[in-house]
């Protein structure tokens, strides 16, 4: 099976998907989108109203400000790969629950490891915490930890500037680190570090200085 066939199996089965309660909930479950070969994935927290109607992740007023900080990193949407932790919406668009984010884990692992990254993005303190347990996002927010060919940065999720202007520009610094990441990332790769098959616990990491 190609790369190609198991990401559209791995969708046909999350659009599917009955493993918790959201199921009842949601209108479209929301895979993930992008390139199979992006070198940068987004991993945000949970859909919202508008990505649950359209099955499509981050479309509404985060994905417009997702867009903007893509360019001010030298990036397009249509070069990296979105998804969430979560592939419903919360009623309500609550937080997710622990027992949601273990449903969908498999889920993101075999992303992870399809579409094999060199940077990896998370985008508020859920998708943090999977890479980053027990940590504070306003504390190691835009610094970057390698994992075995693989840098992975934790950022404030854009809905959070929308709620609080003062983050605005700090998002906006985070993101402008993206391109010498990618460049870090790309020469780590190539000098033959391998990417592990299960992203490793942050004890694992090695924090850059």
């Amino acid at each position: 099976m190609t790369v190609a066939q198991e990401v559209e199996a791995l969708y046909d089965e999350v659009r599917g998907c009955q493993r918790c309660t959201l199921a009842r909930t949601r209108t479209l479950a929301v895979p993930g989108e992008g390139p199979l070969d992006a070198e940068v994935m987004f991993i945000g927290e949970a859909p919202g109203v508008n990505e649950d109607r359209q099955g499509r992740p981050f479309v509404g007023q985060a994905g417009s400000f997702l867009e903007e900080l893509l360019g001010e990193a030298g990036l397009t949407r249509p070069e990296v790969y979105i998804c969430n932790v979560l592939k419903c919406r919360p009623p309500g668009n609550r937080d997710p629950l622990p027992t949601e984010i273990e449903a969908c884990s498999d889920y993101l692992s075999a992303q992870i490891r399809l579409i094999d990254p060199l940077l990896v993005v998370t985008l508020g303190r859920y998708s943090m915490s999977r890479f980053f347990p027990n940590q504070a996002i306003s504390r190691i927010h835009g610094k970057p930890r390698e994992a075995n060919g693989r840098i992975l940065v934790p950022m404030y999720h854009p809905a959070a500037a929308l709620h609080q202007q003062r983050l605005r520009s700090v998002i906006i610094d985070d993101f402008r680190t993206l391109p010498e990441l990618l460049d870090r990332a790309r020469a780590g790769r190539a000098g033959g570090a391998e990417p592990a098959e299960e992203e490793p616990p942050a004890q694992q990491m090695k924090l850059f200085e």
